[in-house]
């Protein structure tokens, strides 16, 4: 399972937000590349962007900063998720060195563009679902859908989808411990391979998911904890590898 640390743009800067909000940021670093360095040198074998303005706009608006960060770690595997909606946003994002493209807004309110996405660029493209209370929601989290998290999974199991973000709203940013059962339920509801997001605080959630990572979970995203402190990425990577 890898330890995927978390970097959110908004306005050009590193931050945190608690349960989605825009209002309720705290801004970390307004070196975002510089910040990208500390978890390369902690180890990291991925890194996870989210544009959050850009979520909001439905358009990339921290594009620069994802480019200067896959420019200056063009080893090191890239995720970038918030306002991918056409395929021009994707093709630009992978020709500059992004490995993967996270649709989220996109994937619920027309599915058929993820099944389009995956033609266009095979083992590129990861689905983002963000839960309110097992219902997606979108727009940033501004809207929540009715449509449920696994029955959207299951629907996208034969396009040739890498992996889905599973993110607990209610425990995102929140250090409230990540919701286990939520998400191997969402690891169970497709053959798609999970990667858990939200509420992940220390090592004792790592150990709690690194136990049912055989359901399929092959990954945890952690923001807030790692840059507050309670989670260290080299520690919980060498605990993820059998050595912790």
């Amino acid at each position: 399972m890898l330890i995927i640390p978390a970097i959110d743009l908004k306005d050009g800067q590193c931050v945190r937000l608690r349960q989605g909000a825009m209002d309720d940021s705290t801004v970390f670093s307004d070196d975002p590349v510089a910040m990208a360095r500390r978890w390369v040198d902690a180890g990291c074998r991925r890194l996870h962007l989210v544009d959050l303005n850009g979520a909001f706009a439905g358009e990339p608006v921290n594009g620069a900063v994802v480019e200067a960060i896959a420019a200056a770690y063009p080893q090191l595997p890239v995720q970038i998720g918030g306002g991918i909606r056409d395929l021009a946003t994707i093709e630009h994002y992978l020709k500059a060195g992004v490995s993967y493209v996270i649709i989220g807004t996109q994937a619920v309110k027309q599915p058929a563009f993820v099944a389009e996405a995956c033609r266009a660029f095979p083992g590129r493209v990861i689905v983002g679902l963000d839960a309110r209370d097992g219902r997606v929601a979108t727009d940033g989290w501004a809207e929540v859908s009715d449509v449920q998290a696994a029955e959207l999974a299951r629907r996208f199991e034969a396009d040739g989808v890498s992996a889905i973000v599973y993110t607990d709203i209610a425990r995102d940013g929140m250090m409230q411990g990540v919701n286990v059962e939520a998400t191997v339920a969402m690891a169970r509801a497709s053959r798609i391979p999970v990667i858990a997001s939200g509420g992940i605080t220390d090592l004792d959630d790592i150990r709690a998911l690194s136990a049912v990572a055989g359901e399929g979970i092959i990954g945890a995203i952690t923001g807030r904890a790692i840059y507050e402190g309670t989670l260290d990425v080299a520690e919980a990577q060498r605990l993820c590898d059998g050595d912790g």
